[in-house]
């Protein structure tokens, strides 16, 4: 399998930027997992729920620790969620375009990753499998 094929054969979710506003990708990522049929949870500080389900300020905050991680943060947030990811355990991390951090990137594959950060966008590849 290929890095998106890892990371979309991944049991659980979270989305990091998640959003109550309709417009927002963080809102579009964490309904098109929903909606695909994931175990999928928000991250968000700001936020207590977001579509009806509880959110969390981190990762460390989940009740679970999920597989998969994709991020819609801006970069300098990104740094802090993926330092976060590595050592709670995540496998896999998604940056969504404009979410993408060069130093968070290296420190994943460090930290033996498997890193999405190459402009792919979740949507885009969830919209073709329904």
């Amino acid at each position: 399998m290929n890095s998106i094929e890892d990371f979309l054969a991944a049991k659980t979710y979270a989305v990091a930027g998640a959003s109550n506003r309709p417009h927002k990708y963080g809102n579009k990522v964490f309904r098109a997992l929903l909606a695909a049929g994931r175990e999928t949870y928000p991250l968000n500080p700001a936020q207590d729920e977001i579509e009806g389900h509880r959110a969390y300020p981190t990762i460390t905050d989940l009740p679970i620790l999920p597989e998969a991680l994709s991020i819609i943060t801006p970069p300098e947030v990104t740094r802090s969620v993926v330092a976060d990811a590595i050592a709670a355990g995540v496998k896999h991390i998604w940056m969504q375009p404009g979410a993408e951090d060069e130093h968070a990137s290296e420190a994943a594959r460090e930290a033996g990753l498997n890193v999405i950060d190459d402009g792919s966008c979740i949507l885009v590849l969830l919209a073709r499998q329904s």
